[in-house]
C-alpha cells in the first residue's frame, strides 16, 4: 500500500535527519514508525488491564 502524507517542514527535517543517522531510507523509517504505532496497545486498555490485574492479584496468586 502506498500513501502520501503532508508533514510540516520541521517534522520532515527531523524525519530526514533521523533516517540519515540510522542509515535507512526515509520511507522505511516512516513505515516503521506507523507499524510501531499500530502495534502498540491503546493506553486505556493498558490502564484497564493493570487495574484488573492489581485488583485480582490475590485471586490469581491463590489459583496459581
Amino acid at each position: 500500500m502506498t500513501i502520501s502524507v503532508q508533514l510540516p517542514d520541521d517534522a520532515e527535517r527531523r524525519l530526514a535527519e533521523t533516517a540519515k543517522r540510522l542509515n535507512v531510507p526515509i520511507q522505511d523509517l516512516a513505515a516503521a514508525a506507523v507499524r510501531d504505532l499500530l502495534t502498540q496497545p491503546a493506553a486505556d486498555f493498558e490502564a484497564a488491564a493493570t487495574r484488573v490485574l492489581a485488583k485480582n492479584r490475590e485471586l490469581y496468586r491463590r489459583l496459581a
